[in-house]
């Protein structure tokens, strides 16, 4: 219970004052739903009724929808009285299925049956890291149901990009095995297994190559300090997209999650002004 105090007190901390009046002293968190699909596994999600534009979270790689990030958006929403979805990808998290079942398309199509049946109207997406690849190919896909997009270390293309920078030789090497240990510091293992099937796969949704006919708002936030996913990933994806109103962000200590109290508050600074910003448009 403390736990929850201090979290709403933070989120609390970070509204306009305008904002603060809107906000109830009484917070509860939103239960665990799934969703039946014929034929895929069942995907998990936690919704919030609420105003439009919604806004709808894409967590990064083998992350879960209990994260920071997506808790500390769970209360602002409440607090601003608009909707809000989490999720987890098939066979991650709360969702059925295997993680080594699925691959980039399969999450993206987790992500458009989201937007597609599980929401009303236009979203903000919000993707972290893997996500933000996610929601850009959400956004080609279905641009009438995206109002604007905010990338935290946004990993566009990320998988296939890292591979092909291998040496020649450890490509081969890898080819033959038929799987990736691919090196990460976000799990006990040291690495995460990947089939050479997944990155194949993969190669279909890269979008760096050319533009990216994207024409809502975009923001960028990117970590100087981000090891995992360099940040000039997200000054690419800035120059590709066709958009007039995209913004990059970069924190000079910032990290690849973006977790720390300061980052969740640029995030949801971020988030508050686009929501003004869409809302006076509207």
């Amino acid at each position: 219970m403390a736990e929850t105090t201090s979290e709403t007190t933070f989120v609390f901390g970070l509204l306009s004052k305008r904002h603060q009046r809107q906000f109830s002293s009484v917070r509860h968190k939103t239960t665990i739903q799934y969703a039946t699909r014929p034929d895929l596994p069942k995907l998990a999600y936690r919704k919030l009724k609420g105003k439009s534009p919604g806004v709808v979270f894409l967590p990064g790689f083998a992350s879960v929808m209990s994260g920071q990030k997506a808790e500390a958006l769970e209360e602002f929403c409440k607090s601003l009285g608009h909707s809000y979805l989490r999720f987890d990808y098939s066979g991650c998290g709360s969702s059925e299925g295997e993680m080594g079942n699925y691959n980039i398309g399969a999450w993206k199509r987790d992500v458009l049956y989201v937007l597609d049946e599980l929401v009303e109207g236009p979203q903000i997406l919000v993707g972290s890291s893997m996500g933000g690849w996610l929601m850009l190919l959400a956004a080609l896909a279905r641009p009438e149901k995206t109002a604007a997009l905010v990338g935290i270390s946004t990993a566009a293309d990320h998988f296939v990009t890292a591979f092909n920078s291998l040496p020649t030789e450890t490509k081969k090497e890898i080819e033959e095995q038929g799987f990736w240990k691919f090196p990460t510091k976000h799990n006990e293992e040291g690495f995460y297994t990947l089939s050479m099937d997944f990155l194949k796969e993969a190669e279909n949704h890269c979008i760096l190559q050319s533009p990216i006919p994207v024409s809502c708002p975009v923001r960028l936030i990117h970590g100087l300090e981000d090891t995992d996913v360099p940040w000039h990933i997200s000054m690419q994806v800035a120059e590709r997209v066709l958009s007039n109103d995209v913004d990059v962000i970069l924190r000079k200590h910032g990290q690849h999650r973006m977790s720390e109290k300061d980052d969740i508050k640029l995030m949801v600074y971020t988030i508050d002004d686009l929501v003004d910003k869409l809302t006076t448009l509207g």
